[in-house]
């Protein structure tokens, strides 16, 4: 699986912006799809995932009612809304795909997309 994320940009706080990651090979269909963001100079951190058939989210703390994962197989795309944007939030985000449902960990996660730029401005 080949993964694009995309969407990314500058944004005012309290602002709203949607992230696509779309995939590439027949098998998207077959991986839970997870975001993760990167700030600079610090760790990757995990901010959510959705289940392959997409019937169920699980969200890090930091950013549950925020965030809204989202997926559409048909169009091997997965979707991450935004709402409500801090300047905590700038920091690239990747999507990655995962035969394991419901992890954060990410070295269980075997594609990953380049990354999307997301920059919060105040």
């Amino acid at each position: 699986v080949q993964l694009q994320a995309s969407g990314g940009g500058l944004v005012q706080v309290g602002g709203s912006l949607r992230l696509s990651c779309t995939a590439s090979g027949r098998t998207f269909s077959g991986y839970a799809i997870g975001w993760f963001r990167q700030a600079p100079g610090k760790a990757r951190d995990f901010v959510g995932t959705i289940r392959k058939s997409g019937d169920r989210t699980y969200y890090a703390d930091s950013v549950r009612g925020r965030f809204t994962i989202s997926r559409d197989n048909a169009k091997n795309t997965v979707y991450l809304d935004i709402n409500s944007l801090e300047p905590e939030d700038t920091a690239v985000y990747f999507c990655a795909a995962s035969s394991i449902w419901a992890t954060t960990n990410p070295t269980n996660y075997d594609y990953w997309g380049q990354g999307t730029l997301v920059t919060v401005s105040s």
